[in-house]
C-alpha cells in the first residue's frame, strides 16, 4: 500500500475518494481511524458518517471530530433507513464480514451506490506463494499471519463479479489503485462501484 507525503490516504482510498461526488451523503463502514472520512469531509464537503467495529478506531474518529458509531456490518446496517446515503463504502472490509452477500444487499438498500475494495486472492504472487511455500501469503493487502487475520471470506475478482451477476448487482466501475481495469491474475487489490440493478 503506497502513500505519498501530499496525500496521506492509502492507495485504494485515493481511488475511492475520487469516485465520491461533492456534497453527497456518505457512510464508511469499517472506517478504521477515520482517515478517509476526514479527507472526504475536508475536500469533498460531504455529510460523512462512519461505522467501526473496534473501540480504538471509534475513539480515533471521535478525536478527529467525526460522526462515527461503534457497530458491526453484519448486524447493524439494518438500523439505517432505505436510501439514507448516496454512497456506502467498504474499504477492505467485505472479506472480514461473516455474511458478505447480506452486507452487500444491505449496502445497496441504504445507499444509491456501494464502493467496495478488497484484496484479490487470485493475484499471481499470492498463487505463487501458496504453490512454493504451502503457507498462507502475506503482502501489503494481506498483512496478517493466518491465525491473526480478521479476514474470513477472502475472494478473487472473478468470485466477486460472479456474485454480483448472480444477484442482480450492477458493476458501474471496476478499478485498481493504478486506475486501470482489474485483472484476476495481475492485480493484488480491486475497487468496485456497484448499484442494485433496476
Amino acid at each position: 500500500m503506497t502513500r505519498n507525503t501530499r496525500n496521506p490516504l492509502r492507495d485504494d482510498l485515493q481511488i475511492i475518494a475520487s469516485l465520491i461526488e461533492k456534497r453527497s451523503r456518505v457512510l464508511d463502514i469499517g472506517c478504521g481511524d477515520g482517515t478517509l472520512l476526514q479527507h472526504l469531509q475536508r475536500h469533498h464537503n460531504v455529510d460523512a458518517r462512519g461505522m467501526e467495529l473496534s473501540h480504538s478506531g471509534v475513539q480515533s474518529c471521535v478525536r478527529k471530530g467525526l460522526s462515527v458509531i461503534q457497530g458491526d456490518a453484519d448486524t447493524d446496517l439494518g438500523d439505517y433507513p432505505r436510501q439514507a446515503f448516496d454512497y456506502a463504502i467498504l474499504g477492505q472490509t467485505l472479506q472480514a464480514t461473516r455474511q458478505p452477500l447480506n452486507v452487500l444487499k444491505e449496502i445497496l438498500r441504504i445507499a444509491h451506490f456501494g464502493i467496495i475494495s478488497f484484496p484479490n486472492f487470485a493475484y499471481w504472487r499470492t498463487r505463487l506463494h501458496l504453490l512454493l511455500s504451502g503457507t498462507m501469503p502475506q503482502n501489503p493487502y494481506l498483512p496478517h499471519l493466518w491465525h491473526e487475520t480478521p479476514n474470513i471470506h477472502l475472494c478473487s475478482i472473478k468470485d466477486f463479479t460472479q456474485l454480483c451477476r448472480a444477484h442482480d448487482i450492477e458493476i458501474i466501475r471496476a478499478l485498481t489503485p493504478h486506475n486501470r481495469t482489474p485483472s484476476n491474475w495481475r492485480d493484488p487489490l480491486a475497487i468496485f462501484m456497484i448499484k442494485q440493478r433496476a
